[in-house]
């Protein structure tokens, strides 16, 4: 029997619980010996409602969204680099719209196998459940979800895994 899980995607929000579940993503890929992916989407669809809610100015609303992209690559580069130190390629994607709407449509256009999300936070009302894109792509998604919880114990595991030596031009590092 072939592993059920062997492309995965983790969904990446600039939040300690998005690194983690980078981490477990990492850790359960290099044991399945299956690809992994890491997405994060600028959530442009709110930016424009902060706009017409008149919250942000038009120049307040690009300057905001080229700061979340320039995070977005940052936070890309970081989860690259850690599956780099454990020896697992980590393909990147910046996309940006609606959150569920682009995962949504990522899981479905590329046959994923599994959606790996961070800690889902709590819901204290109806408008937090509306207005939660973990919980949507919790929902919604068209695979099954793996939601990272107990940081403590994910990030000592993750610690634990041996680092893989990478040469780079004849250094060893």
């Amino acid at each position: 029997m072939s592993e059920p899980f062997k492309d995965i995607l983790v969904y990446l929000d600039g939040s300690e619980d998005s690194i983690t579940a980078a981490m477990a993503a990492i850790a359960l890929t290099k044991r399945l010996e299956g690809s992994l992916t890491a997405i994060y989407v600028v959530n442009t669809k709110a930016l424009q409602d902060l706009v017409k809610a008149r919250i942000f100015l038009d120049i307040e609303e690009q300057e905001y969204r080229r700061d979340i992209e320039e995070d977005a690559g940052r936070y890309l580069r970081h989860v690259e680099e850690l599956g780099r130190q454990k020896g697992v390629d980590v393909k990147t994607i910046k996309s940006s719209g609606s959150v569920n709407t682009e995962v949504r449509n990522y899981l479905e256009e590329n046959h994923i196998d599994l959606l790996v999300l961070g800690g889902i936070s709590a819901i204290h009302s109806r408008r937090d459940e509306l207005l939660s894109e973990s919980d949507r792509m919790m929902r919604t998604a068209p695979c099954p979800v793996l939601v990272v919880r107990d940081n403590d114990s994910v990030w000592e595991m993750f610690e634990a895994m041996p680092n893989v030596q990478v040469e780079v031009e004849n250094d060893t590092y």
